[in-house]
């Protein structure tokens, strides 16, 4: 399916459903169909991210990724105080980019479509660009102060703690891809970096960030053993879970082209490296699941998720925090590099 029809797939969506949900004041697109071009195919892999506006309604729980019309709609929602001013969104490097171009499948008030032309002019300013990099970073400052010593729960589960880790350690990623003006994606977020880098000349940069997530020396056999492990606990969480967490709906049947073939295929390509991330991310949503809706099960599923971490050089808590320690003292060098990028870019102007 071309990526037109994808987005016209996702707006007969919204016109079929999106007007039964409290407060419904609009829609827009998000994810990687904004970013492709029309005439590509998206890739079956892929979803596509539909963002409903619930009005001042406290917004629904996320309904996660639901099969229609022959692709996976991923629906989620937030308010208009959440979805903020016009500055908010140019400061803010998961929205504007939704803005820089017309995504509106629906827009009742007229005010999604004031707010697009609001934020498409000023995107590409570099005071904005360089704002949405420090947002970036921001969240990364916030992960890592929660795997603070002096902070630290010591009882909190290690899938827990490992997540924490982990999505402050991809961040870098969308830091560098935010300031190309690129695509801040979330499962192939090292893919997209590393064609960054290496536009910019900076290869170097990219195996440090493969360092920083533990698998520069990765095999492919090695993440292919990783991957099957984790596809059998993704199995065994989507056919019993139960507990309404945020990312519940991603650990479904419904899901499973995306969490588990989408690796496969990275992995196949020989971007195994790259492939990492997700399958850890997937590993430990699932042990946290388990954990909550069949314990029973967490046995046969654990010691697979402690080999994925040996082999990311993650052993036990102490590994995690120094991995922590490193991560905050890489990042004045992402800070730096990403200032050589936007600098660079003829598509950033004043």
């Amino acid at each position: 399916m071309e990526v037109r029809e994808a987005r016209a797939v996702a707006s007969r969506w919204v016109a079929a459903h999106a007007g039964a949900i409290p407060g419904f004041a609009g829609a827009f697109l998000s994810g990687s169909a904004i970013w492709l071009p029309a005439e590509d195919e998206l890739p079956a892999t892929s979803d596509v991210d539909v963002m409903v506006v619930a009005g001042d309604h406290p917004p629904p729980s996320k309904l996660g990724k639901l099969p229609y019309g022959g692709l996976l709609v991923e629906v989620s929602f937030l308010s208009w105080e959440q979805l903020g001013t016009r500055e908010q969104v140019l400061g803010s490097y998961h929205l504007a980019g939704s803005f820089r171009t017309d995504t509106v499948l629906a827009d009742p008030s007229g005010r999604l479509a004031r707010l697009r032309s609001e934020v498409a002019g000023e995107w590409a300013a570099p005071c904005w660009v360089r704002r949405r990099c420090q947002d970036a970073e921001r969240r990364i400052l916030a992960g890592l102060a929660w795997l603070d010593p002096a902070r630290l729960d010591p009882a909190q589960p290690s899938h827990d703690q490992v997540t924490t880790w982990l999505f402050a350690t991809g961040v870098t990623t969308h830091v560098l891809l935010t300031a190309g003006l690129r695509n801040p994606t979330v499962r192939r977020r090292y893919l997209a970096v590393r064609q960054l880098l290496h536009d910019h000349g900076r290869p170097e940069l990219y195996l440090e960030l493969l360092r920083q997530l533990g698998c520069a020396d990765l095999t492919k056999a090695r993440v292919e053993r990783h991957l099957g492990a984790m596809t059998a606990a993704f199995d065994a969480t989507a056919a019993i879970a139960r507990t309404p967490f945020p990312f519940a709906a991603d650990i479904t049947a419904a899901a499973r082209p995306v969490a588990v073939d989408g690796s496969r295929e990275l992995i196949a390509r020989g971007d195994h490296r790259e492939a990492v991330f997700w399958i850890v991310a997937t590993y430990a949503r699932c042990l946290k699941l388990l954990h909550a809706d069949a314990p029973t099960l967490v046995p046969a599923v654990e010691p697979g998720f402690h080999a994925l971490l040996a082999d990311l050089g993650i052993a036990n808590l102490s590994d995690l925090l120094q991995r922590a320690r490193q991560l905050r003292a890489s990042l004045p060098e992402v800070t730096r590099v990403s200032e050589a990028i936007l600098a660079a870019n003829p598509a950033i102007r004043s």
